[in-house]
């Protein structure tokens, strides 16, 4: 007698997990600007503070498109990673064109805004719906470990600097002159291809039926509401500052490294902390799938983070970490902690929201959500270079000049954020059983 093959296990790996990595790994190279970002700055002419922006609106252009778009990947992942496809390969070869005209013409604005537009907006467009479409998938396929299944996507997206950074820097060093325009040129034609294929392979389960139209007909303030409205704030607001702190010490990283005298390694720290990001995202949500309240992962996030934080502060690890091995070493955990956590904030916020207000428009509410790491991606790294602006002074240390005081005082204030997060997640991300309890 022949034997039936459930579909739902047959293809979970070549239908959600392998498309998953195809996407995330693609757009996750975002987070490679700060190894390029001087000599974009370099070759068109202008500060390297002006050309940061770039950086800052993609990350808000993810957060707006995901808001705004989840619906259509609610509806058509497909036609949600067709657009995902096209529109981060054409913002890739956009943004290349405009340094090499840049390049031709220094100091010209239009070089300048037209790499706002091809990096920030259009393909903020493809990070924000290429980063929703193979979440929820991924968690019907892996309907028993939905964490896990979160975090295997975004881990991608966290890897991809590992995978890409090294590839960078050897393509920014043997293109020769121009190199750096030609660099974007052929990532483009790349990541098309891989992300065309993700688009190819992505499926939803055989036996996943869509909500009944009554809950698809909700409305998604609806759906908010069957929950204490403070319970959707605190999520939003805890990632919010998650994201936001994470962004403010990155954005940092690479100088704050210079400073604890280990300049030499500054490729080396950056792998290691991309290698946290992504290994944050798998075993925080690993952890999630086995706990009653996956609002816990945060609370445990939020007081590594603080930890970490105070501990530098008190040993003033930054100022002293050239002299001293254990301040280094402790402003590397602290660097290492930080990007876990960064990471992990990410791949459970999904299995989170699903928690609490079910599977039904999961792709919208995710994306609404996503909406944080848009205004996280304004205020996290502009806030840490006002600070280092602001406070301290510019010193040499090892042959770089760094502000040791301004990058501690980074740390003060994201120890208090951590602080404020750790009480929302205590106060108004209530578990489900005590909500009930109330009513």
């Amino acid at each position: 007698m022949k034997t039936t093959t459930n579909p739902l296990r047959e293809n979970k790996w070549l239908r959600g997990a392998i498309p998953a990595l195809l996407i995330h790994c693609s757009i996750g190279t975002v987070y490679c600007w700060s190894i390029f970002s001087q000599e974009i700055a370099d070759y068109i002419g202008f500060s390297k503070a002006a050309t940061e922006w770039a950086f800052s609106f993609a990350i808000f252009f993810l957060g707006m498109s995901a808001a705004f778009l989840g619906n259509i990947v609610e509806r058509d992942i497909h036609k949600a990673s067709l657009i995902s496809t096209i529109t981060f390969a054409i913002g890739m070869a956009g943004t290349g064109f405009f340094i090499w005209y840049g390049g031709a013409h220094p100091g010209s604005l239009l070089a300048l805004i037209g790499i706002y537009v091809c990096y920030g907006f259009i393909m903020g467009i493809g990070l924000g719906t290429g980063y929703l479409s193979p979440v929820k998938t991924l968690m019907l396929w892996f309907d028993k470990q939905k964490g896990l299944a979160t975090g295997l996507a975004v881990a991608g997206f966290g890897a991809a600097k590992a995978i890409a950074s090294p590839i960078m820097q050897a393509l920014l060093g043997n293109l020769g002159e121009g190199g750096i325009y030609k660099m974007f040129y052929i990532l483009a034609a790349v990541y098309f291809v891989m992300m065309f294929l993700g688009h190819l392979l992505l499926k939803k389960p055989e036996g996943w039926h869509e909500p009944q139209k009554k809950e698809k007909g909700q409305g998604i303030l609806a759906i908010i509401k069957t929950r204490p409205l403070r319970n959707y704030v605190g999520i939003w607001l805890m990632f919010y500052i998650n994201i936001t702190c994470g962004l403010a010490l990155l954005s940092q990283e690479k100088a704050i490294v210079k400073c604890i005298g280990m300049a030499s390694a500054v490729a080396l720290v950056s792998t290691l902390s991309a290698v946290f990001n992504a290994g944050g995202r798998l075993f925080f949500s690993g952890i999630g799938d086995h706990m009653k309240d996956r609002n816990t992962v945060y609370k445990l996030i939020f007081v590594l983070s603080i930890a970490c934080n105070v501990l530098v502060l008190i040993t003033g690890g930054i100022g002293n970490g050239a002299e001293n091995k254990l301040s280094a070493m402790l402003v590397l955990l602290l660097i290492m902690v930080v990007n876990a956590g960064y990471g992990g904030g990410f791949s459970n916020v999904a299995p989170l929201l699903s928690d609490h207000y079910g599977m039904g428009s999961i792709s919208t509410l995710h994306g609404i959500t996503l909406s944080a790491w848009a205004f996280a991606g304004l205020t996290g790294n502009q806030l840490a270079t006002w600070i280092v602006n602001h406070f301290g002074e510019t010193v040499e240390i090892g042959g770089n000049m760094v502000n040791p005081a301004g990058y501690q005082m980074v740390l003060y204030v994201t120890a208090v954020l951590y602080i404020v997060a750790l009480l929302l997640s205590v106060v108004f991300v209530r578990p489900m059983a005590a909500d009930k309890k109330e009513h």
